[in-house]
């Protein structure tokens, strides 16, 4: 070919690396069975008004068990929004929940927590969801907040609370809250009203959603439907999430662990939709497979990752915006094996198009919340979304003038042109090591979990996160106060 070069190549089309798990006809076959699944199998609804908006909307319901046909799965379909913002209370990190646009965050619940102090495994207790926060707030490439805790030394209806509290004072990022009733809900929303400026404000710029989790296999537990219906009417963005440990919860086989899933979380759509059409709503999808000694879900193996990026695809195909997991290992603590589960992780996670992925931060098993994991997953993800940006294809990246310019057996590493694009082509690590050995020592030979914990503890101690709005800490000091008032 000769004359000037076009600029071709698929960059413009695809300009990130992908993969694929399912072809589009694997997702078609996964949710025509999940369609047959909900009308020949069913679902346990334990919600009187769920049950009731079904069988209105023409489904069978025998006691609590809801055979739904295809027609109001398809109808939800076409009324959820395929894509809303969350906003942070501070205005300046929004958040446009849709599917290729990929947001990482904590996870919530975890019954114990690594001090950032000691490193000790000690219960969680009050402070460790403004510490959670306080670490997102400062780290760059986490999106939103999540309490990576669960207290246990206060009343513990009213935990979520109190860590929604520590949260939206610790972070000016979206925030994802769960709740353990409609009543602790309504305590959240409180708050977030009280620091929006209004119900008005915020519903114009909603700075928090709500997460549940579906049981499996293919239940909706009642205090879980209850808030959800209340969500939507109050114009709560929601997150559905659950997934079957396969090989227990569901056949041993992904694929049916995915008709599960998919069964479970398109229930739980259409609900929501008929209690609203078009309420804001992300579905989730964590199909684990069973560890074969101890029958645990297994995050850290390769069938998680595997299964998760499939339920992306399924999400994406179905057109509904999709929430992740990546940045949990089943190691004790900070070490290779971490290091190894969530790098996988966070990439598979990264190239399925996930719009929300959480549970950074996890250790055990979801059973400890880890600061320091999250230190180290801010650089993984930091690596990933390099990968993700690919290779650009174009005259002026082809630079075929410049190369003509210095000609053979010269160097660039002079030349301005190319020196200019330096930091944006070539990825710089903040925590991993590329020292030459004598230069390494030097610095004090520290290792990867050494400069871990001294970022650390560089944030606690210096980083501030944005203020509340005037008036805002003591308006939440009086709705703790007046939710504990319920239980005295």
């Amino acid at each position: 070919m000769t004359g000037a070069m076009v600029n071709l190549s698929n960059f413009a089309e695809r300009q990130t690396p992908q993969f694929r798990v399912l072809s589009d006809r694997q997702c078609q076959e996964l949710y025509l069975a999940a369609l047959e699944c909900l009308s020949r199998v069913g679902v346990i609804v334990n919600q009187v008004e769920a049950c009731q908006l079904l069988a209105s909307a023409g489904a069978r319901v025998e006691a609590n068990r809801a055979y739904i046909p295809p027609h109001i799965i398809q109808d939800a379909l076409t009324a959820v929004p395929r894509t809303f913002p969350l906003w942070g209370h501070d205005g300046v990190h929004p958040i446009q929940v849709a599917n290729e646009r990929v947001y990482f965050g904590p996870g919530p619940t975890c019954t114990y927590y690594q001090d950032p102090e000691t490193g000790e495994r000690r219960k969680s207790r009050r402070g460790d969801a403004a510490t959670t926060a306080r670490v997102v707030d400062a780290l760059p490439n986490l999106d939103y907040a999540m309490s990576l805790s669960m207290f246990d030394d206060v009343r513990p209806v009213l935990s979520p609370v109190y860590e929604f509290s520590e949260m939206i004072a610790n972070t000016g990022k979206p925030i994802v809250a769960w709740a353990n009733d409609t009543a602790t809900l309504q305590d959240i929303y409180r708050i977030a009203v009280a620091v929006a400026g209004g119900e008005q404000a915020l519903q114009r710029r909603p700075i928090f959603a709500y997460f549940a989790n579906y049981e499996s296999p293919l239940r909706h537990g009642e205090k879980q439907v209850a808030n959800l219906l209340w969500a939507a009417e109050h114009g709560i963005p929601i997150v559905y999430l659950g997934g079957p440990s396969v090989g227990l919860e569901s056949p041993v086989t992904g694929a049916s662990g995915l008709v599960i899933h998919l069964a479970a979380a398109l229930s739980g759509l259409a609900i929501i939709q008929l209690k609203r059409r078009g309420a804001p709503m992300v579905i989730g999808g964590l199909p684990t497979p069973m560890d074969l000694r101890t029958a645990r879900p297994s995050y850290g193996a390769p069938e998680t990752d595997l299964y998760v990026a499939a339920a992306a695809e399924l999400a994406r195909y179905l057109g509904v915006p999709f929430m992740g997991t990546a940045g949990a290992s089943e190691s004790k603590q900070l070490d290779a094996q971490a290091g190894v589960e969530i790098a996988l992780q966070i990439l598979t996670s990264a190239l399925s198009g996930a719009c929300l992925v959480h549970d950074v931060g996890f250790l055990d098993c979801a059973d400890i919340g880890s600061p320091s994991l999250l230190v180290f997953a801010d650089e993984v993800i930091s690596m990933v979304k390099r990968f993700m940006r690919g290779v650009e294809v174009s005259r002026e990246s082809i630079m075929l003038d410049l190369i003509e310019k210095v000609g053979p057996a010269g160097y660039f590493v002079a030349e301005p042109q190319s020196v200019a694009l330096c930091r944006q082509e070539i990825w710089t690590p903040g925590l991993l090591d590329r020292d030459p050995y004598v230069i390494w020592e030097q610095k004090g030979g520290n290792s990867l979990e050494d400069r871990v914990k001294e970022k650390l503890r560089k944030i606690l101690s210096t980083h501030r996160p944005p203020p509340l709005p005037e008036g805002a800490a003591e308006a939440i000091q009086a709705l703790l106060a007046q939710a504990e008032s319920r239980y005295q």
